[in-house]
């Protein structure tokens, strides 16, 4: 496919854009650590402001969703990026606790929401019927190199200008990069065809008609995934926010810390495309399976780093949760094409994310009141290995639905 259609392009453009929001999104892992110290707040409340940044994210899913079903991906983004340039630069100027809340908590969360999963996997879905898989592989391997770049860089920025000046300085890049990159590369899919809403791994989903919200509903398959969205973003999101802290805890150095949070990214965005791949090749579920063990065995890799903290164990971690973490995106997105695809897809998909988004708030606040609690992570830890479990069994579990077709008169 020519670099010039409007696919590849388009493609082009999302890999960017995802990897400059979800960098701003993981970046907090840094900024928390350098709030905490400024202001002396709690572990809590810091990681709550991420919680209510997820909870945004996931009320704010649907609507998009549904808003880019019907206007087109091309015109969220560019309202997102507007949005999000603002708000990084408005949390430049927080003070309070009320302020991160209200500046980072709301507005970068809208920002990020409107830039990220929901209009990308809407765009790549439409322009890539038949690959979606692998083209959506190929798009979140930008989030990798996001977090690859973003989150060292927002370290050094910190130690060299202050989080203030980082914050700003990752606002200017938002807008300088995400409008023009909208109107000049990205445009929106054709309508999906008939043909093109067939089911792969196995046919999860085995009716030609178009699901709407409503009929999804009515689906267990639509609870499971529920379930599975919500139980994966619970320990993704839990140790992608508190992993260096943690680190810092354990008495590794911060840059070490957020170097090896760096290669979680890096390592995801050969496990994003590999993982898109075989999503399409091998199949969703076992796929999502085989990433979510990796997760698990993440999990008790920091149980040994808080035995013995080495800085060789704590880049080994970091690989190994870039390839877990691959897991969730794209494989989740391909598995809810195959069961509720169609014109609607985009409003079922933001619905389902809204499960996402509330387990990613839950993970991050938990372990931060836990640690407030007890001053350690262990119980979070235990948590999150079982809600790894609980989401390989729900993607199991999903069943083919079925929506009666209506025959013409």
């Amino acid at each position: 496919m020519s670099l010039r259609s409007p696919a590849s392009q388009s493609l082009i453009a999302t890999f960017v854009t995802l990897g400059l929001a979800y960098g701003v999104w993981y970046a907090y892992s840094v900024f928390l650590v350098a709030l905490a110290e400024e202001f002396h707040w709690s572990r809590s409340l810091v990681a709550g402001a991420f919680a209510v940044f997820a909870l945004v994210h996931g009320l704010s899913s649907p609507p998009l969703g549904w808003l880019a079903d019907r206007l087109g991906p091309r015109r969220v983004f560019m309202a997102g990026g507007s949005v999000l340039a603002l708000a990084l630069l408005i949390d430049g100027a927080i003070t309070r606790p009320l302020h991160l809340y209200l500046a980072f908590g709301l507005l970068t969360s809208l920002g990020v929401t409107a830039t990220a999963l929901v209009p990308s996997v809407v765009l790549i879905r439409g322009w890539f019927p038949r690959r979606f898989g692998t083209a959506l592989g190929i798009a979140s391997a930008g989030i990798g190199v996001g977090i690859f770049a973003v989150v060292p860089l927002c370290q050094a920025m910190i130690d060299a200008v202050g989080w203030r000046w980082a914050f700003r300085l990752l606002g200017i890049v938002i807008a300088v990069w995400t409008i023009p990159a909208a109107l000049a590369l990205v445009r929106d899919p054709p309508p999906p065809q008939a043909d093109e809403r067939r089911a792969s791994d196995g046919g999860l989903c085995e009716s030609a008609q178009t699901p709407t919200l409503t009929t999804a509903l009515a689906f267990g398959s639509f609870w499971l995934l529920a379930l599975a969205q919500f139980c994966g973003n619970f320990v993704c999101q839990m140790l992608l926010v508190h992993q260096v802290a943690f680190l810092v805890d354990q008495g590794i150095p911060a840059m070490v810390a957020a170097s090896a949070a760096g290669l979680v990214g890096l390592s995801s965005v050969f496990a994003k495309v590999g993982s898109g791949w075989a999503a399409d090749v091998i199949g969703r579920r076992r796929t999502f399976t085989t990433g979510m063990i990796v997760v698990l065995v993440s999990v008790g890799l920091l149980s040994v780093v808080a035995r013995s903290p080495h800085g060789a164990t704590v880049y080994v971690y970091g690989i190994l949760m870039g390839i877990g973490y691959a897991a969730t995106v794209p494989i989740m997105p391909t598995v809810i094409s195959d069961v509720f695809g169609g014109a609607r897809f985009g409003s079922i998909f933001g619905s389902l994310h809204l499960a996402n988004a509330i387990g990613g708030a839950f993970g991050a606040w938990l372990a931060g009141t836990v640690f407030d609690a007890t001053g350690s992570y262990r119980i979070s830890f235990m948590a999150a290995a079982i809600a790894a479990l609980l989401a390989i069994g729900a993607v199991s579990l999903a069943r083919p639905a079925r929506v009666a077709v209506k025959q013409a008169a």
